[in-house]
């Protein structure tokens, strides 16, 4: 059976099982109900131990094994500018249009308390933040390790890329072997990972049985909005924002881009990986577009492996439900920080299955969401994942076309117009 398929149905399989128990007619299950939350608690702390070392290695490796924008010209700086810029974008579309939506999913004022209430029994201050001034204060940290052992994000990312950036001011003498060490806690720390998400099924399972046992009926009708949501901000980031950019900055008609895009767009939905789908990007950019070979051989590998605009969208939004379950407002600041939050960890989301999910922690931790809530949110990933990965792809296919704008190399406008 497909892994997807195990995730979905520990999922609806916990949410039976829980709306059992919230009918009240086999009371003895009560107790198995606060015994599975306490087995999800558990699930989820396993992923929450291997956050920290995972966002500072890939970090650090990330910044130091990256093309240097210095030695590759003007391209690799307009392409971080690029990727920057539209990954801000996607995260403000899914605040303005997924918040408001996200507030109309109806749930529960008594069910909601209770979640809130065991969010707060846990140790979560629910969204709990401080001034716009102190967190300005704070993205500098007094002292990184106590930044680690409290689990503060933003500083903590802070601290890490300046120290990566002076790492490239290291001799190579003493930078390789210093990277390959942060390499291999990566490599070491990704296997952990790989390890907590293949128990997922189980770990859904313990966590889907307490909420619904809280939430009833709600909690299904609250994953199905939050779902429609995800999938339909995706599609309106990528025909209004990322369609119009090929249109507008890179002279490519939309019908014409359209045309062209549509296999990389459709393997990257089916096999929900950037990376599946760049063998693909690459024959149209350069055989059917006819871009420059530095965009087929250079860009499009680059925005396959670090630019992830779906990641803007979904876990902004991931955030936003979670509040919405938790009955948690969370204000402007709150909203500025998860945003910088997914910024940052979209460059550094893990390529296996359910690393989007593990990515998704800091940005809940920043702002003191509880972190209990992916695993609610990971039942129902794959389908969102296929969103998220055709807006990632589509995201590298308008960034050629909007780059290749300004190479030396462009084809004449007849080659983009067949």
């Amino acid at each position: 059976m497909a892994f997807a398929l195990k995730v979905l149905l520990g999922l609806f399989a916990g949410f039976a099982v829980g709306l059992v128990i919230a009918g009240g007619s086999l009371a003895f299950l009560s107790p198995v109900s606060r015994f599975l939350e306490t087995v999800g608690t558990m699930w989820i702390a396993a992923i929450r131990m291997t956050v920290i070392p995972l966002v500072v290695s890939s970090l650090i490796a990330g910044v130091n094994r990256a093309p240097n924008p210095a030695t590759i010209g003007r391209l690799g700086g307009r392409a971080v500018l690029f990727f920057v810029v539209m990954t801000t974008l996607a995260a403000v579309v899914a605040i303005a249009v997924g918040a408001p939506l996200m507030a109309r999913i109806s749930l529960d004022p008594a069910a909601v308390d209770a979640l809130r209430a065991t969010a707060s029994a846990a140790g979560t201050p629910a969204g709990s933040m401080p001034t716009v001034s102190q967190w300005f204060i704070d993205l500098v940290p007094l002292n990184p390790v106590k930044s680690m052992a409290d689990g503060a994000m933003l500083p903590l990312i802070t601290f890490t890329l300046a120290f990566a950036i002076a790492i490239t001011r290291v001799e190579t003498a003493y930078r390789e072997p210093f990277i390959k060490v942060v390499e291999a806690v990566q490599d070491a720390t990704l296997r952990m990972v790989r390890w907590v998400i293949d128990t997922a099924p189980y770990g859904v399972f313990a966590l889907a049985v307490p909420l619904a046992a809280k939430l009833g009926l709600s909690a299904l009708g609250a994953l199905a909005g939050y779902t429609v949501i995800t999938c339909g901000v995706s599609v309106l980031f990528m025909a209004g924002v990322l369609y119009p950019a090929a249109a507008l900055f890179g002279s490519v008609p939309v019908a014409v881009f359209t045309r062209a895009w549509l296999a990389p767009q459709a393997v990257a939905f089916s096999a929900r990986s950037s990376m599946a789908a760049l063998p693909a990007m690459i024959e149209v950019a350069r055989d059917k577009m006819k871009l420059p070979a530095s965009i087929h051989g250079f860009l499009i590998p680059l925005a396959a492996s670090t630019f992830r605009p779906g990641a803007g969208v979904g876990q902004i939004l991931g955030a936003l439900f979670i509040a919405r379950l938790y009955g948690i407002d969370v204000p402007f600041a709150g909203l500025v920080a998860i945003t910088a939050t997914a910024l940052v960890t979209s460059f550094s989301v893990p390529g296996i299955p359910g690393g989007s999910i593990v990515a998704m922690v800091p940005v809940l931790m920043v702002v003191n969401l509880p972190v209990e809530g992916i695993g609610i949110l990971l039942g129902v990933d794959t389908i969102l994942d296929m969103f998220r990965t055709t807006t990632n792809t589509t995201g590298h296919l308008s960034a050629a076309c909007v780059l290749a704008k300004g190479e030396s190399e462009v084809e004449e406008a007849p080659s983009l117009q067949a």
